[in-house]
């Protein structure tokens, strides 16, 4: 062979160094239960052979004389090799580059900070959640050679890494290589070596993998015969009386890449006008990624069978935590991207879809209180996305909503458990938001309705400050937020306990309001007695009229806000200090001027803020100090 004949050297790269750290991570430090390798693995060939599909639709020539889908699993003992090959779409060199030489579109860092976070067996859980599955080969390989031919295509590649830090590419003969699809070859550790043995193969793959929509076959060693472990049979497409809580539970490990129980399963059929499988799951814990504002639906659109995309919006973005899959039988085989995104029958397997999950999750708070908190604790910060978006199913959706409460005692209410105990003449449902459920709950502005024994959503999650402000009511009862306009608390007496606190402000105390407010200016939109105050003396409400402050806050932080309203401050008349302070004598007045701002500052520090001149903050609290001293 003459130097010009010589195939080309290999190309070598570098990983990223966040992916060569992550794999140093998966390998050496978190994943107890190595088997799920095998499971990552399947589920790639099987996406493979399932785009190939799709494109053979509008191209059937790439199918050539092998049209059945399948994956086959070829154990070499001797050689402690294990092969995973399947004949779907393949790879071009570029897109194995791309593949597999870099996760950056997998939220690396992020998952690397839960992974160094992991202990035991939770790291199995990961692995599927930020598709970082291929790489979990390496904790049972010192090298994994992938051969790859894409359909259609007259070059084969060749990918090679020991997962220490470095990778290379090059072209490979075609009668080295499938004559379409992927082959993995896994040079196994020594203390892997169990994997090349056909039971545990087996059993691994009806563990995991046994529902996937691609035939799987093992072949014991080279030139035998292949014998087939899982047929490839569609789960979603067999009778509901067919399947077994163990099926459904497999499947979803497989389709949702995660290896939790499901806390619901949604399996039905839908016929009629429009004809479509729906088989979903609620996971039974939080993907990572659930706040990720780029983070879309994990519902797979098929079409008879045929694996068209997991892009479809099938489901609103508030129900994002939902796995599963969707297939149609009506919408055409070639449909296109576009035309998914303008189909009106796709519209009408959202709502159909979307309704029958809400349906289920109010049939689990009848059947199972229990399960449903677990769903909601898990998921209910985004299910209240859809208070805000989705007018249409609001009903619903207050229906399901559960919340802490001063009178919760630490658990969840409804809002049914709300009204049917609310105080003879109240008119409102009331609320606090916030950022920290301990903060809320020792709010200043609770102590009025404490004292009368009425109860207060917390709400803590970021999004609770917008959906609140969409004109919310229930059952006639409209939300009032408690740090917002005048408490209204008059017509509501005080408790027993509290009676005594129920006096009317003297004259002295209007007149030291009065001057509060002078001197504060322009500081304050106004300064007012307070009903809502019992224990504390002052604290910091909007106006009638302006934005609820935990909102004004959030748009302020987000660079959606020119300038916030000036706050409401509302002094308690019976407070001890109040009174004393009213009662100073005229030569007190600079005395009155540093306490005026001093219960500002003192409001705001309750309220979450700082003091609004740290430097007069100080110089004023050590006047007041030194005048205390003898």
């Amino acid at each position: 062979m003459t130097t010009a004949d010589a195939p080309p050297a290999p190309e070598s790269h570098t990983f990223e160094a966040d992916v060569a750290k992550l794999l140093h991570l998966m390998v050496h430090s978190v994943y107890s239960d190595k088997d799920v390798f095998l499971r990552e693995l399947i589920s790639n060939a099987a996406d493979a052979c399932e785009k190939l599909r799709y494109e053979a639709i509008a191209n059937p020539a790439l199918l050539g004389d092998d049209p059945k889908p399948r994956i086959t699993l070829l154990t070499d003992t001797e050689n402690r090799r294990l092969t995973i090959q399947d004949n779907g779409i393949g790879m071009s060199r570029d897109e194995m580059i791309e593949a597999l030489g870099t996760i950056a579109r997998s939220g690396t860092k992020a998952f690397m900070e839960r992974i160094q976070a992991a202990q035991g067996g939770e790291g199995a859980q990961l692995i599927g959640q930020f598709g970082v599955g291929f790489y979990s080969a390496f904790m049972v390989a010192d090298r994994v050679d992938v051969v790859s031919r894409r359909a259609g295509s007259d070059e084969a590649t060749i990918w090679s890494s020991d997962g220490k830090g470095s990778y290379t590419v090059a072209p490979i003969a075609l009668d080295e290589a499938p004559a379409r699809g992927t082959r993995v070859v896994l040079h196994l550790l020594e203390d892997a070596a169990s994997y090349t043995e056909r039971y545990r193969l087996e059993r691994i793959v009806k563990e995991q993998s046994g529902h996937v929509p691609v035939p799987i076959a093992i072949i014991e060693k080279p030139g035998a015969e292949p014998q087939e472990v899982a047929d490839g049979a569609a789960l979603w497409a067999k009778p509901r009386s067919e399947i077994t809580p163990e099926d459904y539970t497999d499947f979803y490990r497989s389709v949702a890449g995660q290896f939790d129980e499901p806390a619901l399963t949604v399996h039905f059929r839908a016929e009629g006008r429009h004809e479509y499988t729906a088989l979903a799951f609620v996971p039974g814990s939080t993907p990572f990624d659930l706040f990720d504002p780029d983070r879309h639906g994990r519902m797979k659109l098929y079409v008879k069978r045929v694996f068209i995309t997991d892009e479809a919006e099938i489901l609103p973005r508030y129900l994002r935590f939902v796995r599963g899959l969707v297939d149609s039988a009506d919408l055409p085989l070639n449909v296109s991207r576009e035309m998914i995104q303008e189909s009106p029958l796709l519209a009408a397997i959202k709502k159909g879809v979307t309704s029958r999950i809400l349906s289920e999750l109010e049939k689990l708070v009848q059947n199972d209180a229990e399960a449903y908190t677990k769903v909601w604790e898990a998921f209910g910060p985004v299910l209240k996305e859809g208070l805000y978006e989705d007018f249409e199913r609001r009903s619903t959706l207050l229906g399901l909503a559960r919340f802490k409460t001063t009178a919760s005692g630490g658990g969840w209410r409804s809002l049914k458990d709300y009204v049917g105990s609310l105080k003879e003449s109240q008119t409102a449902i009331y609320y606090v938001t916030g950022t920290d459920l301990a903060r809320l709950e020792a709010s200043p502005q609770l102590e009025g309705f404490r004292a009368r024994g009425i109860e207060v959503l917390l709400l803590p999650d970021a999004v609770d400050s917008f959906w609140v402000t969409a004109g919310i009511d229930y059952e006639g009862k409209p939300l009032k937020s408690v740090t917002q306009g005048a408490a209204d608390l008059a017509l509501i007496p005080l408790t027993e306990a509290k009676q005594e606190l129920d006096t009317n402000a003297t004259e002295a105390v209007a007149r030291f309001i009065q001057s509060v407010k002078e001197t504060l200016g322009a500081s304050v939109a106004d300064v007012r007695a307070s009903e809502r105050l019992t224990e504390s003396a002052v604290c910091l409400v909007a106006s009638e009229t302006g934005m609820d402050r935990q909102l004004e806050r959030l748009l302020a932080r987000a660079g959606q806000l020119g300038s916030a309203a000036k706050p409401v401050l509302e002094i308690n008349p019976r407070h001890d200090l109040v009174l004393a302070l009213a009662n100073l004598g005229d030569a007190e007045q600079p005395l009155r001027e540093d306490a005026a701002h001093l219960l500002l500052d003192e409001a705001r520090i309750l309220d979450g803020e700082l003091p609004g001149d740290a430097k007069a903050f100080s110089q004023r609290l050590t006047r007041v100090m030194r005048r205390g001293m003898p």
